[in-house]
């Protein structure tokens, strides 16, 4: 008999169990047991299902899916301030005439946080349970995270002109060290890194200083990497080398890498981006929206590099749900390859959860279900029209089911969402302090002072 002290805090039981381990089936009437956060056992007998009737807490989940937390391997959450703000414009047009005037603007210690709340909200309401992110006032994004009770990568922006609350770029790497040393260790949910923009708008400096930090406190670098055909010519004109073997030349092309886009790249590129060790996430709406082209996904799978999925900011996607990129991910690698066997349902839901888990370095930790792991992991509802019925549960997972289908968020053996009801977030305030700060946006937008050019220092990027 179980003694209180080892009596499971949270049961999870009665439906069907996703470990996504590799190579193993899923397991029908499963029951998983959580104590101080880790999962501590996983039952298929009859008998588990009646053992834990002393548990603290307990969900049903008969007629559900059970399955780890999504992974968002690439996103910057607090751009929820600007869904839908510039919308149907090219990449560079896009970005140096509307986002980065913007954000000067109107970012804020308090807006990134409440802009991150939402995100945080968004991402809790529709599965994922981890994500990373590269943006600026990134202390704001670190409480938001501790707030929703999320796990997350967080990483301090970088980039070589006057940017939202580092108005000196002399200064970028200093403040992005600053960050990573005071959330060092200040929370076991949060991971701090640096974020490097891209090659085009960081020097070959800035990229060597960001990559040696990022090593001498052992953290990620994330970076944006060949997103458009305009940047590989670019960086091509500017250096006589494609983006990744200047990055090598560089000493920043290694494990501890993780680039997201990827499109644009050749077979030498994969190749060294195979043998450096380097992670990528593949973020196709964004890149569908932005017309920045198709990552060649299949091919890098079968190279077995590691790639993840993300689905970059609200204002290039317009939403934050892992369900639809996994759709769209699948969708577009066999439209663009011509095979409809190209990226399995299975495979894309591996790039949303233990994919994701490996190429934001917490495989150890997150990811699958297994014993000893963290108790990261999602219950969706199967009692719908458009899920019914259910042949194949991971097909019916990426092809027909969205994030609303997501009932319960569980992230280190807590109740984030039950039942749909969010337990840890305010999602009135959180709306409402957000819809003020649009309204200062539209009012501006709308002022003879509107801003529709970028700053010079920025037009020399």
């Amino acid at each position: 008999m179980e003694t209180l002290a080892h009596r499971p805090d949270l049961v999870v039981s009665g439906g069907t169990l996703l470990t996504m381990v590799d190579g193993a089936a899923p397991l029908e009437k499963a029951t998983i047991r959580i104590r101080s956060g880790l999962i501590i056992g996983i039952d298929t007998t009859p008998e588990g299902q009646t053992a834990d009737a002393d548990a603290l807490d307990h969900i049903d989940a008969t007629g559900c899916i059970v399955m780890p937390g999504l992974v968002n391997a690439h996103t910057h959450a607090a751009m929820t301030l600007f869904r839908g703000y510039a919308d149907d414009l090219p990449l560079q047009q896009w970005l140096f005439e509307r986002i980065f005037p913007a954000e000067a603007a109107f970012l804020s210690d308090d807006t990134v946080y409440w802009g991150a709340l939402l995100g945080c909200l968004e991402m809790i309401a529709s599965g994922t349970t981890c994500f990373a992110d590269g943006y600026f006032f990134q202390d704001a994004t670190a409480r938001a995270v501790r707030k929703a009770g999320l796990r997350a990568v967080i990483a301090q922006g970088v980039i070589d002109f006057p940017a939202p609350g580092v108005p000196d770029p002399a200064d970028n790497i200093r403040e992005a060290c600053a960050f990573m040393k005071r959330w060092q260790g200040a929370s076991d949910r949060i991971t701090p890194g640096l974020f490097c923009h891209s090659p085009l708008t960081c020097s070959a400096a800035t990229l060597k200083a960001g990559a040696e930090a990022a090593e001498r406190y052992g953290t990620p670098f994330q970076i944006h990497l060949s997103e458009t055909r305009s940047e590989v010519d670019q960086i091509l004109q500017q250096t006589a080398k494609r983006p990744v073997f200047y990055l090598d030349d560089l000493g920043v092309l290694n494990d501890r890498m993780t680039a997201a886009h990827a499109v644009h790249l050749d077979r030498d590129e994969m190749g060294l981006i195979k043998e450096r060790g380097v992670r990528l996430v593949n973020v196709p709406e964004s890149n569908m929206k932005l017309a920045s082209g198709v990552a060649p996904v299949t091919g890098l799978l079968r190279l077995g590099i590691p790639m993840g999925l993300g689905t970059d900011g609200c204002c290039s996607n317009n939403n934050l749900d892992m369900f639809q990129e996994m759709d769209t991910a699948a969708k577009v690698s066999k439209v663009f390859s011509a095979d409809p066997v190209a990226l399995t349902a299975r495979d894309a839901l591996r790039m949303a959860t233990s994919l994701g888990a490996a190429v934001l370095g917490l495989e150890g930790r997150i990811g699958t279900i297994e014993a000893g792991k963290a108790a990261d992991l999602i219950v969706v509802d199967l009692q719908k029209p458009h899920l019914r019925p259910v042949y194949n549960p991971y097909s019916a997972l990426v092809y027909a089911a969205s994030g609303g289908d997501v009932r319960d968020t569980i992230v280190e053996g807590r109740i984030l969402m039950r039942n749909r009801s969010f337990l840890t977030l305010d999602a009135n305030e959180i709306m409402r302090k957000v819809s003020a700060v649009a309204q200062r946006i539209t009012a501006a937008a709308a002022g003879p002072n509107q801003t529709s050019a970028p700053p010079a220092a920025t037009q020399e990027t």
